[in-house]
């Protein structure tokens, strides 16, 4: 029996974030049970704690949709260092969480009870092609108007961004109707109104298995490299997730020096053990 726990991230309130499924002490876990356990969670990533290799991390994280192993994603990161926390790990800096990732170290700073992971350089990033582009907005059902900018987007699970006009726009688009014929991993951002109290709505979509992400960390971190990177969105801000899901996701974006700081709130919802 391992022990176990089940994150809610980007909310202080349980089902009304992203959760993740943690496994801890998974060291002796092999590829085929680990990815069997993520299957059986059917959650949008599963993450198993193991000890670190790296002498600089506090831990090493591997981390699993229901179809593959993923070398980053970030709610799971923010999700296993609450889990990890909870658990009694203490980190070698009080401030800073050091996890070992598939992409190398990666920092987790603490403020209070919220935890931000400093955003990963992009495995790809620049101009889409505009043929890709097109595929994409008409798989997406928009007005090919309403689009204000395309970037890769691709810290590891490999996301195409689309900026879109407003948030009536994102919100629009019909979630379960989505049938992807071009690339299939797709995140849209819009502003809202000035005055509102989130300044963008963001929705992510893939193809197969859950199909809308309700919050999503890596999106959300790419997303900013682009729009803050370009003068596009202020250096701080905050946006909703998962409002077409009935959630209630909010992530905190903050400049700080060279670093760019993707935040929120983390709740625990189930702790247990697992028979694996």
């Amino acid at each position: 029996m391992r022990p176990f726990t089940q994150v809610d991230v980007f909310t202080d309130v349980v089902t009304l974030g992203n959760p993740v499924a943690v496994v801890h002490d998974a060291d002796d876990l092999d590829d085929a049970q680990m990815a069997a356990f993520a299957r059986w969670t059917n959650l949008s990533e599963t993450t198993f704690l193991c000890a670190s290799t790296d002498p600089a991390a506090d831990y090493r994280v591997r981390i699993f949709t229901p179809g593959r192993e993923l070398p980053f994603a970030g709610h799971p990161t923010l999700g296993t260092a609450r889990a990890w926390l909870e658990a009694g790990g203490v980190p070698r800096d009080p401030d800073v969480i050091v996890q070992e990732c598939g992409l190398g170290p990666l920092r987790v700073r603490r403020s209070g009870d919220r935890l931000a992971f400093a955003a990963p350089d992009p495995l790809r990033d620049g101009p889409v092609d505009p043929d890709v582009v097109a595929v994409v907005v008409a798989d997406l059902g928009l007005d090919p108007a309403s689009v204000r900018g395309a970037r890769w987007c691709d810290n590891g699970p490999g996301w195409i961004g689309l900026l879109l006009d407003d948030a009536a726009t994102v919100l629009a688009i019909d979630g379960p109707g989505l049938r992807f014929t071009g690339h299939d991993k797709v995140g849209v951002i819009g502003p809202h109104p000035i005055g509102a109290d989130v300044a963008y709505e963001v929705r992510a979509f893939f193809a197969g298995g859950i199909g809308e992400d309700p919050v999503t960390g890596s999106l959300n971190a790419a997303l900013a490299q682009w729009l803050v990177g370009d003068g596009i969105a202020p250096e701080s801000y905050v946006a909703a997730q998962g409002t077409a899901l009935q959630r209630r996701g909010r992530v905190h974006v903050q400049r700080v020096g060279a670093d760019l700081w993707i935040g929120g709130d983390t709740v625990v919802g189930v702790t247990g053990h697992v028979d694996l």
